[in-house]
């Protein structure tokens, strides 16, 4: 699989955004959407490459799909895996900077 497809997409909530700009020594925290079948080892070479960063840690959690009603139809949302990355102290992925204004 190619870093590309590894890394879906960062998490823009307000939980994963505090903990980009946290002041205390956890800072460095940040949240990614990852491939369903990508692993640990997968996900630290696919960041380190496309943000040239240092990871120390990888925690990966699978969110499962909530079940959703919406008048009388009833869904689900599909179910993914997230993946949340603390970098080397004093390190940053200038590209995820703006995000959340």
């Amino acid at each position: 699989m190619s870093p590309q497809e590894v890394i879906i997409t960062p998490i823009v909530s307000e939980k994963a955004l505090a903990n980009i700009t946290r002041e205390d020594n956890q800072a460095g925290k940040y949240a990614f959407y990852v491939h369903p079948d990508a692993n640990r080892t997968q996900v630290k070479d696919a960041l380190e490459i496309l943000f040239d960063i240092d990871v120390t840690k990888i925690n990966i959690l699978n969110v499962r799909g909530k079940d959703k009603t919406l008048g009388r139809f009833r869904g689900k949302t599909a179910a993914r895996k997230k993946a949340i990355v603390t970098l080397k102290a004093g390190q940053r992925i200038q590209q995820l900077e703006g995000l959340g204004g």
